[in-house]
């Protein structure tokens, strides 16, 4: 039995869906304490509780201490079984974050699955469904599964009540992936997207966007959703290279102005612009799994952060990979992945 201190690294909910993701996958039960005690509100919220629900679903695993606040549980896994799925978190909590913990184990099972997922599909902290299906589902797609998303309905917090559609098609092993160039930019595009909001919050958005990082209006685009699916506010600006498609977000926040929201999203991608890395921060964290699981790949990024390091510290405790991170330049490394 592997025994897990939730607390490690940034001590939130990600040390736990990746533990049941490399659970799933290799069979090694596990004990978890402190779970998100980096928070301001420990335990298992809603969300966590939910994937937690699934990952046990999918392998008839026993597990103890699924309840919402609890802060220790056991997880003991079965065999993965591919099929069709649906899973409610019954909040606005993450859908992305519960399809991301289960989709490791059923893109390397013995046949095709599909999940439906209802609650938030744009959060803010965690990656929202365009963030998946521009950015992170190419580059999987790549490495030998077909993934497919569809957005059935949005759910902005706190409202929830979005609802998305995945289609997996599984491979027995992963190809590598080796990602150190974007190569030639081949489109951008900032949309900012409204839900029972007013249309002025969104142009308000897209004419920072133009003065901070220069965009005509040919690249700028207004997108006004249903009202039951609101109220909420994203703006995404999505930078499509030869090799990589990078997605920065910024959402509305009550008491938060609109020109704030866009320069939020406008500092991430200068940062992004400014540099030579061919994966943004957000994409980082994504990718090491798939790398670890094909047993070999790289990439190159900016300064790794806390969730990037704490990514690898998870991985290394299920996996016989080792990690090589390299500084290059200022805001400038390559991190390896290679078997042991």
């Amino acid at each position: 039995m592997l025994t897990i201190d939730g607390s490690k690294g940034e001590g939130g909910g990600q040390v736990l869906r990746t533990s049941l993701s490399l659970s799933l996958l290799t069979g090694q039960p596990f004990r978890m304490s402190n779970i998100r005690a980096g928070r301001s509100k420990p335990g298992l919220m809603r969300q966590h509780l939910t994937a937690l629900q699934a990952a046990a679903t999918l392998s008839d695993a026993s597990v103890e201490g699924d309840s919402v606040g609890s802060r220790e549980i056991t997880f003991r896994p079965g065999r993965v079984r591919a099929g069709d799925y649906a899973f409610s978190v019954g909040t606005a909590g993450s859908t992305t974050l519960v399809l991301q913990t289960l989709l490791p184990a059923l893109m390397l099972s013995d046949a095709p699955s599909s999940l439906l997922l209802e609650g938030g599909t744009h959060n803010p902290s965690s990656p929202p469904f365009d963030f998946l299906a521009r950015a992170f589902l190419p580059l999987l797609r790549r490495m030998g599964p077909a993934v497919d998303v569809e957005l059935e309905r949005a759910g902005f917090y706190p409202a929830g009540g979005g609802r998305l559609r995945a289609r997996i098609a599984p491979v027995s092993a992963l190809s590598p992936l080796e990602l150190l160039e974007r190569g030639e930019l081949l489109s951008r595009r900032a949309r900012a997207v409204v839900a029972s909001l007013p249309a002025s919050v969104a142009e308000r958005e897209l004419a920072v966007i133009a003065r901070e990082l220069g965009w005509g209006e040919e690249h700028l685009v207004h997108e006004r959703l249903a009202i039951a699916q609101g109220p909420g506010n994203a703006l995404l600006l999505e930078l499509a290279y030869q090799h990589v498609t990078e997605v920065f977000v910024a959402f509305g926040e009550r008491g938060v102005s609109a020109e704030k929201v866009a320069e939020r999203a406008a500092s991430e991608a200068r940062e992004y612009l400014a540099s030579k890395a061919a994966v943004g921060t957000h994409l980082a964290d994504q990718l090491l799994l798939p790398l670890a699981l094909a047993g070999s790949g790289s990439f190159r990024t900016l300064e790794p952060s806390l969730h990037t390091k704490t990514q690898i510290e998870v991985i290394r405790w299920f996996l016989g990979v080792e990690f090589h991170v390299t500084a290059r330049a200022a805001n400038d490394y390559s991190i390896d992945v290679r078997s042991k």
